[in-house]
């Protein structure tokens, strides 16, 4: 079985995360993609990976000029293509290459891989509106829609897209492809010591300077009780200097880029994880259901979040995670009022999440590939 996979940023996780599912289903993968790095990758966890470029973060005009470059110039991705069983497209842009390379495999299957909603696929202006169009045109030639949480399949696909082939849900599980990675750490609880003071990692993507002013408003409110250990890629379009912001906030501390295999050691620092996002409020931020829930789970972590979006809804489904009606008054008076035993209980309740809704597994893996090629629409 034969993949190949267009990303919009090679050395983005969740691409890492994906390319080892397809691994671990028996599949051969070739990536093509952008990057965010000065460093282009060759190899990503076995696959090969053929470089389209550097785009850069929250720079839309940038990056469709360099699609364009490679729609206009296409002889790698077309000669890439050839043989594919699966071509896959993450986000519209590499959904675009992904349509045009499969005229190099025309009896391949093409996926849209959508794991987040654009603003620009939202809103009403020209440039909306053009995307918009674009992604319509596109869709017509795909044969599934991959998505990682089920609203955005009910609020935004069925809603307001026309026309939209099966989707298949994919849930941002923590891959444990051989069963054993948190056989011991995911009904356990954090390692951190007892707090005070209680410890809030933020991890992922650091795009929502919201997220920054509360977290910081809320430690310098808490008179030491509560501290913030951040780590991961701060959004250059969102933060001019993250390490001088850091650095005034007593309290705050920042680890910079991680791997995947440094997560054990960040989580282990910390009791709760923050799962707030308003980078796209009201829109993408309310539907999606990020990494970091089932990261922080997966360690032991309790996820903070919002009643009103789906991160909060799938948290109170499973009677977990601290889940708040607001990020002000409800946050702090949360922080003010818990003890030992309060934070045990919240624990637990992480603790009593079934393995399956947290961690990905070879039978994912082999559901995912049976999706793409077809099977699971016949079965």
């Amino acid at each position: 079985m034969k993949i190949v996979y267009f990303v919009h940023d090679v050395h983005d996780a969740a691409v890492e995360r994906r390319v080892r599912m397809f691994n671990a289903a028996g599949a051969i993968t070739t990536v093509l993609g952008f990057r965010r790095r000065d460093e282009p990758l060759t190899k990503l966890h076995g696959a090969q990976v053929i470089d389209l470029g550097k785009t850069e973060d929250g720079r839309m005009a940038q990056r469709v000029s360099a699609v364009f470059a490679n729609l206009l110039r296409p002889k790698a991705i077309l000669e890439a293509a050839k043989g594919a069983d699966v071509i896959i497209g993450r986000n519209v842009e590499a959904f675009a290459l992904a349509t045009r390379a499969r005229v190099a495999a025309p009896q391949a299957r093409l996926v849209y891989e959508c794991l987040d909603i654009h603003r620009l696929l939202l809103g009403s202006s020209l440039p909306s509106k053009a995307v918009q169009a674009v992604q319509a045109r596109l869709l017509k030639n795909a044969d599934l829609v991959l998505t990682s949480s089920p609203a955005f399949e009910r609020e935004y696909f069925r809603k307001r897209v026309p026309d939209v082939p099966p989707v298949f849900l994919i849930e941002n599980k923590v891959p444990d492809l051989d069963g054993t990675a948190f056989a011991d750490a995911v009904h356990q609880s954090a390692s951190a010591d007892p707090g005070p003071p209680w410890i809030i990692g933020w991890f992922g993507m650091l795009r929502c300077k919201r997220t920054f002013d509360v977290l910081a408003d809320l430690v310098r409110q808490s008179e030491g009780r509560i501290k913030v250990v951040i780590a991961g890629r701060p959004s250059p379009a969102e933060f001019t200097d993250f390490a001088a912001m850091v650095a005034k906030v007593p309290g705050f501390t920042f680890h910079g880029a991680y791997f995947a295999a440094d997560l054990p050691r960040l989580y282990a620092q910390c009791h709760f994880a923050w799962a707030i996002d308003f980078f796209e409020e009201g829109l993408n931020s309310s539907w999606l259901l990020p990494n970091r829930i089932y990261e922080a789970m997966a360690h032991g972590v309790v996820p903070i979040a919002l009643s009103s979006v789906e991160v909060g809804r799938w948290l109170a489904a499973r009677s977990a995670g601290l889940v708040l009606a607001d990020a002000g008054p409800s946050l702090h008076q949360s922080f003010q009022a818990i003890d030992q035993q309060q934070f045990e209980q919240l624990t637990a309740g992480v603790g009593r999440v079934p393995r399956s809704d947290i961690i990905a597994t070879k039978a994912d893996c082999d559901a995912l590939l049976a999706a793409m090629i077809g099977q699971e629409q016949q079965a």
